[in-house]
């Protein structure tokens, strides 16, 4: 079993399903790691460049486990999986992915943005799906694990309780479950990059409103 950094065993830590696909499997670690654990009886990787994929298909030779050779959730059918992993991308491009083909995305969601996961968190607030815990992962270099569960048909998408009680924009922006646990790491990160923005001569208005948001909130 390949060893895992601990960006992808805190994410492999939140997977356990039946039949579990990773979009972008790049080495095929993930899914080898989540195999032979026996945290899932069945894999499904997706990935859309030659040299990936034919890392995976080597990586996850031994396994149960599809490699396939697709764009996003193109390959997957409906219904063919309980859980979904997309790590290392942007947010804006794993948002794309998941809108693209709503009806094939599974219940269980598993997302590691490399950036911008405020447009992940509206993906979820937008398509149904409640977000059910975030965190940041790593020492040197942190990255954050967003996990999303659809809700039951009949609750509303703004309904998500992890919002309940915050200030909406702020929780969007900064993450509802970061402002309730207020970990150090995440405080500290907040005060860095308001330094950070309140060093800039000019702001974005997107800059501004995240300035904005951390000012209310530390």
């Amino acid at each position: 079993m390949p060893r895992l950094d601990p960006r992808l065993r805190f994410v492999a830590g939140r997977i356990r399903s039946q039949v579990h696909a990773d979009i972008g499997s790049d080495h095929g670690h993930l899914l080898a790691a989540l195999l032979a654990t026996g945290r899932v009886v069945r894999g499904i990787a997706i990935e859309n460049k030659p040299t990936p994929l034919a890392n995976s298909r080597v990586a996850l030779a031994r396994y149960a486990c599809d490699v396939r050779s697709g764009d996003g959730l193109e390959p997957l059918q409906p219904g063919e999986a309980d859980s979904l992993s997309v790590c290392g991308m942007g947010g804006r491009s794993m948002v794309e992915i998941l809108t693209r083909f709503p009806d094939r995305v599974p219940d269980h969601v598993v997302l590691q943005p490399n950036q911008r996961s405020d447009l992940i968190r509206r993906w979820g607030l937008a398509s149904g799906f409640h977000l059910i815990d975030e965190h940041w992962v790593g020492d040197h270099r942190l990255f954050e694990v967003l996990e999303f569960s659809r809700a039951a048909a009949d609750v509303l998408s703004h309904d998500d309780p992890a919002y309940e009680g915050l200030d909406r924009s702020a929780a969007v922006l900064l993450g509802p479950h970061h402002l309730r646990r207020r970990e150090t790491k995440f405080v500290e990160r907040l005060c860095e990059e308001r330094a950070y923005y309140q060093g800039l001569q000019v702001l974005t208005p997107a800059s501004r409103e995240r300035l904005d948001a951390i000012e209310r909130s530390i």
